[in-house]
């Protein structure tokens, strides 16, 4: 006798995120990554225990938005606070079936402008504590790399 399921995927989106109490769970260290060309890293740079030489090491919790995480970059980046910068979010993480990363697109904000991607958790994209993020930093005289999300076909 076979069984059904009857959980939707809806349902499964659904599902609220837990608050976290920033005043009693402790903050995880993010290693974040990042170029101002536009592009992401490519993930043989994150192999055999190597990472690119762009690090910034950020103390956050799970239900950081990609918003606040874009604000924490242009603290440390001047040239990223102009308006119109736009920046690409990915999470890199091995790959459990070889030595080899990956990297996940995210989703994107752009500075001083308010977006569908701002309120965005790193919890919400399944971010597993030890994965690294990479963000893609393209000035606002350029146009960003056109991604899978924004083919013009």
């Amino acid at each position: 006798m076979a069984l059904e399921s009857r959980i939707t995927q809806e349902e499964i989106k659904k599902e609220p995120e837990k608050p976290i109490d920033r005043e009693k769970t402790c903050p995880l260290l993010l290693r974040v990554f990042t170029t101002n060309n536009g592009r992401h890293h490519r993930p043989d740079e994150f192999a055999r225990g190597n990472v690119p030489s762009s690090e910034l090491q950020i103390y956050t919790w799970m239900d950081a938005t990609l918003k606040e995480l874009t604000s924490l970059v242009k603290e440390v980046y001047p040239e990223a606070r102009k308006k119109g910068t736009h920046f690409s979010f990915a999470i890199v993480f091995p790959d459990p079936r070889g030595k080899v990363y990956r990297l996940k697109d995210i989703g994107s904000t752009v500075s001083g402008r308010k977006g569908a991607d701002d309120s965005m958790t790193l919890q919400s994209q399944r971010f597993q504590i030890g994965d690294y993020l990479d963000i893609a930093i393209t000035p606002p005289n350029r146009a960003p790399p056109l991604s899978a999300r924004m083919r013009p076909f």
